[in-house]
């Protein structure tokens, strides 16, 4: 494996974020409030995952479609900023970018998306020639692609075929369906990735102990994200919590959940244990709330260092 050209392959979707800051209530239907502070930055759950695991040191590629407009222009400038690969991305001349308005509300937020041309992105663009560049893939928000959802099973075989790791975040499903066959795909997913409400709606379950219970018999590895309660690692029949690095200034929690996952398949690529692979995903979660959007606490990895140590005194070698 280490011929290898990237240590990630990351397949999902790309939009950018118009982000709404410091609104004191949600809004109402014929009614109109003020939001102090407007931010337009890179934005879904891939792009930021693949952002900033390559602020920590990995080689990424990315996967993905956008529409020939000036937001798949800010797309590709900030992922190359990052010194993502992105030679893999389709430019469509019919579909626009995706785009995602987020309200922030306190710790809490809604979004509304439009998917545009994340929609249009299938399997058959992940070529076998990509996979085997890669020795890792990452694939997140498969219910904002149904392209991708629709043959996942696969594209992970595909992966696993072709000697590559994995890891998953199926994301919110918009529909609340949850209509993936989980039991034929996560034998084929190393690190399965939900956050707490997540895995509950998954599995139909009202706590997260039963969850994981009724998923381990067919999972590898689970690591569910638990916001300011840190998070729960399943591996070999054990279940371990590791406690959260809490931040008390929370400027927004936009792309904490895609941070974590980035500290967590940065150590999981190294050969950490799985607790290690959980306490960097919870410091990288945190320090992802010290700032606006997913990826501007990100800039550079002697920032993130610098963050680590002077607000939750931890030290990353």
């Amino acid at each position: 494996m280490k011929d290898k050209k990237f240590d990630i392959l990351v397949v999902g979707e790309l939009n950018v974020d118009l982000i709404l800051n410091n609104i004191q209530t949600f809004p109402k239907i014929g009614t109109e409030i003020i939001a102090d502070q407007m931010t337009i930055t890179l934005g879904s759950s891939s792009a930021i995952f693949a952002s900033n695991v390559s602020v920590l040191g990995a080689k990424v590629a990315f996967v993905g479609e956008i529409g020939n407009d000036n937001f798949g222009k800010l797309v590709l400038d900030s992922l190359q900023q990052k010194n993502v690969d992105t030679n893999y991305i389709k430019i469509s001349q019919v579909a626009k970018t995706g785009a995602s308005i987020i309200l922030n509300y306190q710790e809490d937020r809604a979004i509304v998306t439009h998917p545009g041309a994340m929609e249009d992105l299938t399997c058959a663009d992940v070529s076998e020639e990509m996979l085997k560049s890669a020795k890792h893939l990452h694939v997140s928000s498969v219910f904002l692609q149904p392209g991708i959802k629709k043959c996942l099973t696969n594209l992970f075989k595909r992966a696993k075929d072709a000697g590559l790791t994995t890891s998953l975040d199926v994301q919110w499903d918009p529909q609340e369906k949850w209509d993936i066959d989980f039991e034929k795909l996560l034998p084929f997913v190393d690190v399965f990735l939900p956050n707490k409400q997540e895995i509950k709606a998954i599995t139909k379950k009202d706590n997260i102990e039963n969850a994981i219970d009724k998923l381990s018999q067919y999972a590898n590895i689970i690591a569910v994200k638990m916001g300011n309660e840190g998070s729960i690692g399943f591996q070999n029949n054990k279940i371990i919590n590791v406690p959260p690095f809490l931040n008390k200034n929370v400027v927004d929690a936009i792309g904490a959940g895609d941070s974590f996952n980035a500290g967590f398949i940065f150590s999981f690529i190294h050969n950490k244990r799985l607790q290690e692979c959980l306490q960097l995903g919870n410091l990288t979660g945190a320090i992802n709330t010290t700032a606006a959007g997913g990826t501007t606490a990100f800039a550079s990895l002697e920032a993130v260092k610098k963050t680590a140590i002077e607000q939750f005194n931890f030290i990353i070698n």
